[in-house]
């Protein structure tokens, strides 16, 4: 594996914000299997309760049908088996159908057995219902970092094109904060492109920016100003994500979750499909794995 080291700088013209095309994202898995729940609703409870990720994929799929943009679509495999038919009409309106593992198990909760048997039992039933090749993969809350790299090595054995699994930053959850903030090659001997999810800088301190809670939480300007920031001064896309549930202000309530986890998962749930609307028409998104083929071409040329 090479080292990892700090980022270059990559020749992309005079890119301004309104020019570089970013790379949008869906986390596909429902409102009970986030990380948040882990411990308060076990993978045995899932079955009985209530289903709402086809209603929200639906509602995601005509905000991006009504902006006229292109997305990936990073799912869950226990998703779907159960929506077949909504895998395929993900992928027959255009989007990227990828993996992100089979029940949202943290990587560095498995052994490289277990996450190669996670990786391909999720692949096959992608494919299977979307009728497309999945050549990406997303690591359940970005659970790829320095207690694990060889996970690395599993997903280009198994043919994957890239990864979107790092997040650059340091989280009480998550985080690799040595790992380069923009495109790399993490193995020596692969092709296997990571993607890491955004960050911005403020001052000398990196900042978590790339969708999600931090989206939904903090008031709209803030992720204008950071996608600007690295499509502005850096010239490079930005990776954003998020989830079903996040447009979905009716969900069902956890009350014995910890207090915390609940302001993270339940605020602004209102106002996000608004959030969403704007930021996807303001700045240019296409699919990852376009996004991806885009890095790989500046990473060959660096060299």
């Amino acid at each position: 594996m090479n080292a990892i080291t700090p980022d270059r700088p990559v020749q992309q013209g005079t890119a301004t914000h309104a020019r570089v095309v970013n790379a949008l994202s869906v986390d596909v898995e429902d409102w009970f299997q986030v990380g948040a729940f882990e411990k308060v609703i076990g993978r045995d409870a899932w079955p009985s309760l209530e289903d709402r990720v086809e209603r929200n994929v639906e509602a995601i799929l005509a905000m991006f049908d009504a902006a006229q943009v292109k997305a990936t679509f990073f799912t869950l495999g226990w998703v779907a088996e159960r929506h077949k038919r909504l895998i395929r009409r993900i992928a027959e309106a255009g989007h990227e159908i990828a993996s992100h593992g089979w029940d949202h198990a943290r990587v560095f909760t498995l052994t490289r057995e277990e996450f190669a048997e996670d990786i391909a039992r999720a692949r096959g039933v992608l494919e299977d219902a979307g009728g497309t090749e999945v050549k990406g993969y997303r690591a359940p809350s970005f659970s790829i970092d320095k207690r694990n790299p060889w996970a690395f090595e599993v997903l280009a054995e198994q043919g994957y094109t890239y990864s979107s699994s790092v997040a650059p930053v340091a989280h009480d959850h998550y985080g690799w904060p040595e790992a380069p903030r923009f495109a790399f090659r993490p193995l020596a001997d692969a092709e296997l492109i990571e993607l890491p999810v955004t960050t911005a800088m403020l001052g000398s301190r990196r900042i978590a920016a790339g969708g999600g809670g931090f989206f939904r939480v903090l008031p709209y300007g803030f992720s204008r100003w950071a996608i600007r920031q690295v499509n502005g001064r850096e010239g490079r896309p930005a990776i954003f994500y998020f989830h079903p549930w996040e447009v979905d202000p009716q969900q069902p309530r956890v009350a014995d979750a910890p207090l915390r986890s609940r302001f993270r998962h339940y605020t602004n749930l209102d106002k996000m499909a608004g959030k969403l609307a704007r930021v996807v028409n303001e700045f240019a998104w296409d699919r990852v794995d376009t996004v991806v083929a885009r890095e790989a071409a500046l990473l060959d040329a660096a060299q």
